[in-house]
């Protein structure tokens, strides 16, 4: 998928919501424990009940690996069911690698040629040559930590070093990177106050941004701070969504919060529009 198409999407949609799919087997509905796969089931029936209300889902790989070879099928048969239905969705393989040169395209393979994902999250504390084999694919997108929403991006990300920084330092630095155009970048809606400056740095580049909901993010302040001129943000909400019920109606629930975020984007959009 071209950032354009994701651009068109949005307006489509009236949304910039991205689903986190986190899906952990003690906290999805008991009835779904009988089923063959319960992770793949639970999935789907989120992604009939939300696919409409959002423009990207975002497994996070870990919560597949876990459960071994069960797990990495059932995140298989996800990303296929989603290609296979709903071409239209951007899909985000939050794995968050990182590795010397060969390995890196070993892991951009993995997930852009096997699996099939549009994006991939990727860690930059080994340098360009850790990223640049993921920007190499054309046409997918590679989401680069920049500042996170958790408590221990204070020890290193915001330090300053020769007065800048880290974060600051490893954004612009990315910029000089082969095919940089196809880089995303990951801010937490926890740092939303953060974003004014970061623009100044990436002023058109998207931001995935986790954090809001159950972490405490704002939507409105993210947006504030972090819209570009072609929108620029996917928005994304995990456990509050996928979670908002245990019961036989989890689906339902999940796609009554997905709804109440799309509300809300659609009110945003419709406002940014008459200027």
């Amino acid at each position: 998928m071209t950032t354009q198409q994701l651009i068109n999407q949005i307006h489509k949609k009236q949304s910039f919501l991205c689903i986190g799919l986190d899906v952990d087997l003690n906290k999805i509905p008991a009835h779904l424990l009988e089923k063959e796969d319960p992770i793949f089931e639970f999935n789907k029936a989120i992604i009939d009940a939300t696919h409409h209300l959002c423009v990207a889902y975002k497994p996070n790989t870990a919560f597949y690996e876990a459960y071994g070879i069960k797990g990495w099928k059932a995140l298989d048969k996800t990303i296929s069911y989603l290609n296979e239905k709903h071409p239209e969705i951007f899909t985000i393989a939050d794995a968050k690698r990182g590795d010397i040169g060969n390995t890196s395209t070993m892991y951009a393979k993995a997930f852009f040629e096997d699996l099939a994902f549009d994006s991939v999250t990727v860690a930059p504390y080994m340098g360009k040559d850790s990223v640049e084999p993921f920007l190499a694919f054309e046409n997918k997108h590679t989401i680069m930590l920049a500042l996170t929403s958790n408590q221990g991006a204070f020890d290193f990300q915001t330090k300053e070093t020769a007065g800048t920084e880290l974060y600051k330092k490893v954004i612009s630095t990315s910029k000089t990177w082969q095919n940089s155009e196809n880089l995303m970048y990951v801010v937490g809606a926890t740092k939303a106050s953060y974003l004014g400056e970061i623009r100044q740095l990436i002023p058109d580049s998207f931001l995935l941004v986790p954090g809001v909901g159950a972490q405490g993010g704002n939507l409105e302040e993210v947006c504030h701070y972090g819209m570009s001129a072609n929108i620029g943000l996917l928005i994304n909400s995990s456990r509050g969504i996928i979670y908002a019920s245990h019961g036989t109606d989890f689906a339902e629930a999940a796609a009554t919060k997905a709804a109440e975020l799309q509300v809300n984007m659609a009110s945003i959009l419709q406002k940014k529009s008459q200027g």
